[in-house]
């Protein structure tokens, strides 16, 4: 399968069941004990990289770029910590759930900017890029020139998570484990550490922080990258 093709089954998917899936397992409905575990494990990365941000204590007025914002788990905390966020994703229709969330958590005070395209389309500059769980739909020969493409978007800092390539998270891959249910039709890459490092380092960035998330059924390694001003 091209990049191409995954790229439109990503979209037609996430425009389809996949939006129905995800937009309850990022909710606060009521979901399967399988989809409540991912839910719980995402909410941990949000709140750990917020987390991050916050201790930095500059986020109110920051411009930060959510690429790949889904529902806007974290487009949504983002501006209400005053920070001044751009917002994109690849379908349609988590772009519009993410644009009704924030209008209502935002009473309509300091709303994102939201926007429907692909990681390749994203164009500007701003302080902070971040990409969360997004890479586990580009495969490794790809990886390298989206990570040099949204760094060239960053002014500072460029954070990314992944679900990491192990062997014991292969392994789970395999038997249809790592990302369970019937509805699950889009590819799921995983990546080794090693070599996003490497292609942030060959870009001229630094790690400063990095943690890995885990739960029963969510795994995701997410990377601080900084570049010395």
């Amino acid at each position: 399968m091209t990049a191409t093709d995954d790229k439109t089954v990503v979209r037609e998917y996430f425009n389809a069941t996949g939006f129905d899936r995800w937009q309850r397992i990022y909710g606060d409905g009521e979901v399967n004990k399988v989809q409540l575990d991912i839910r719980k494990g995402h909410q941990q990365t949000v709140d750990t990289l917020m987390g991050w941000l916050e201790a930095d204590g500059n986020l109110a007025g920051l411009s930060c770029c959510d690429a790949g914002c889904g529902v806007g788990s974290l487009t949504i905390p983002l501006a209400q910590a005053g920070a001044q966020v751009y917002a994109s994703d690849i379908s349609a229709k988590m772009v519009e759930e993410a644009r009704q969330r924030a209008e209502v958590a935002l009473e309509g005070k300091n709303l994102p900017t939201f926007e429907v395209k692909d990681l390749e389309e994203l164009a500007g500059r701003y302080h902070t890029v971040i990409c969360l769980d997004v890479l586990i739909h580009y495969p490794q020969d790809k990886v390298q020139g989206m990570i040099s493409h949204l760094g060239s978007l960053a002014e500072s800092r460029l954070i990314m998570s992944f679900a990491p390539k192990t062997l014991f998270y292969s392994a789970l891959k395999k038997v249809g484990e790592f990302f369970p249910g019937p509805s699950k039709t889009t590819r799921a890459y995983l990546h080794r550490e090693a070599d996003i490092v490497k292609a942030l380092e060959a870009e001229g960035w630094r790690i400063e922080r990095r943690t890995l998330t885990k739960t029963q059924f969510y795994f995701s390694r997410m990377l601080e990258a900084v570049k010395d001003q």
